[in-house]
C-alpha cells in the first residue's frame, strides 16, 4: 500500500449522505492520515480488498495499514480519531453509547439506498461498476 495513512475508508462515491460526510473528514483531514476509495468508481477494484462489492455495499469498510479490515462504527471511530477527535471517540467506546451506536448504524445501513431515494417503486438494486 502507497503512503502514510492511519485508516483507509472504503465508501459509496453515490450515496448524498456519504459523501456529505466523507467531504467533511476530507476537509478536516489536514494531516492526511485517511485514505479515501470510492467504491461506485468504474476504476475500483473489488479484489484488491478481499470483499465482495456487495459486501462493502452493505455496511462501511475500512483498512488498517497492517492490512486489517474494519467494518461499521467502528471505521467511524478510526476516521475521526485519526482528524483529531480522539477523546470524543473514546466516549462512543462506553457500553451503552457503543450499543446504541452500533444499533442506530445498523438502522441506517440497511435503509440508506430507500433514505436517499436510490430505490425506484419499492425497489433498491444497483449497479456494480465494470472492472
Amino acid at each position: 500500500m502507497q503512503g502514510s495513512f492511519e485508516v483507509e475508508v472504503f465508501f459509496d462515491g453515490e450515496c448524498p449522505l456519504c459523501v456529505r460526510e466523507i467531504n467533511l473528514l476530507r476537509w478536516m483531514d489536514r494531516r492526511s492520515k485517511i485514505r479515501f476509495s470510492d467504491i461506485a468508481s468504474p476504476t475500483f477494484d473489488t479484489s484488491k480488498v478481499g470483499l465482495s462489492w456487495k459486501a462493502l455495499m452493505d455496511r462501511i469498510h475500512g483498512r488498517l495499514p497492517d492490512g486489517t479490515l474494519i467494518e461499521g462504527v467502528e471505521v467511524f471511530r478510526r476516521l475521526y480519531a485519526a482528524v483529531g477527535f480522539g477523546p470524543v471517540v473514546a466516549l462512543t467506546r462506553l457500553p451503552g453509547i457503543s450499543h446504541a451506536l452500533d444499533w442506530s448504524y445498523k438502522v441506517f445501513a440497511k435503509n440508506r439506498l430507500k433514505w436517499t431515494g436510490r430505490c425506484k417503486e419499492g425497489v433498491c438494486s444497483l449497479q456494480q461498476p465494470a472492472e
